[in-house]
């Protein structure tokens, strides 16, 4: 029995979010400083994507208004992966990946504005919903953490802002030639960025053998898979809908690291119960959205393109 579009599309967000919560632990593996990590990330996956035909089909057709659109979404997405792997640096894995659980209260906010669509009040329950987990999970940090929560929060802000700007725009190109711009303009910001920020660092360091193998792994199966899938995803659910999906990633993220980074050490039972209430808000969220009469008409913006891509 074939998925319909829209039970397709939450599998999609599913499995991305399951790649998402390898990337914290990734981010923090690489011994690169975040600024060359996230240019290198966003780099190789220009690269493969500037090899496939459809991505240059996909730019010749875009008119220069939306090309200059995605360009700017492409900066956000670039301050996002900076801020979320410098908290990962001034914390940890699972403090770093949790602070992304607070999108969904900047979200509630922000995609009715950028979406032109009617504010639904239930949406910023929901996202204030997710609050107490996350206080409760990163409520035992030592004090040499508090600012890595603090460039988290700051993550989790810009996540929702190019989220809402996604949502809007998903359906008006092919995915893959959206990531390669957004990508693309994403390398350029940082390469101009990294002069006047003193403590970052040069964008371009040559990684060693170790970071290498890591980077490839982060940018191939959990940067170029996902964000085409998400894409993708976003013609047949809110922005909002996937939002509070990758609420689940702070949990498969903390599991992950128990295991892989041993950051079990550092954890308590505040932080299980927190993702235990996190979980609940997921789980909660389709419920009530079924009755809700806010119903996301990104099912028109399909496009043959994303249909060939499964």
């Amino acid at each position: 029995m074939a998925l319909s579009p829209s039970a397709k599309a939450h599998a999609q967000v599913h499995f991305c979010v399951v790649l998402w919560g390898f990337t914290a632990i990734l981010g923090k593996a690489i011994t690169l400083r975040a600024l060359p990590l996230v240019w290198w990330r966003m780099l190789l996956v220009v690269l493969v994507l500037a090899l496939l035909p459809r991505v240059w089909r996909g730019l010749r057709r875009m008119p220069p208004r939306l090309i200059g659109a995605y360009a700017g979404i492409g900066v956000l997405v670039s301050i996002h992966w900076l801020t979320f792997y410098a908290a990962i640096k001034l914390a940890n894995a699972s403090v770093a990946a949790t602070c992304i659980a607070i999108a969904p209260v900047f979200l509630a906010l922000i995609e009715p504005w950028v979406a032109a669509r009617r504010f639904d009040p239930r949406e910023l329950l929901l996202g204030i919903g997710v609050v107490p987990g996350v206080a409760l999970i990163v409520g035992g940090i030592p004090s040499d953490m508090r600012l890595g929560l603090v460039v988290g929060v700051v993550s989790a802000f810009f996540v929702a802002l190019f989220g809402a700007g996604n949502k809007r725009l998903a359906g008006h190109a092919d995915p893959m030639t959206i990531t390669a711009i957004e990508l693309g303009v994403g390398v350029l910001f940082l390469s101009l960025l990294a002069p006047i920020l003193p403590h970052a660092g040069p964008a371009f360091v040559l990684p060693d053998a170790h970071d290498a193998i890591l980077l490839l792994i982060l940018a191939m199966a959990c940067t170029l898979l996902p964000f085409a899938l998400a894409l993708v995803a976003l013609r047949h659910v809110s922005a909002f809908s996937m939002q509070i999906a990758t609420n689940l990633e702070p949990v498969y993220a903390i599991i992950l690291a128990i295991i892989l980074l041993g950051e079990q050490r550092q954890l308590d039972s505040l932080f299980y119960l927190g993702g235990a209430i996190v979980l609940a808000t997921v789980l909660l969220h389709p419920l009530l959205a079924g009755h809700s009469p806010h119903k996301p008409a990104a099912e028109v913006l399909g496009t043959s393109e994303a249909k060939g891509i499964d």
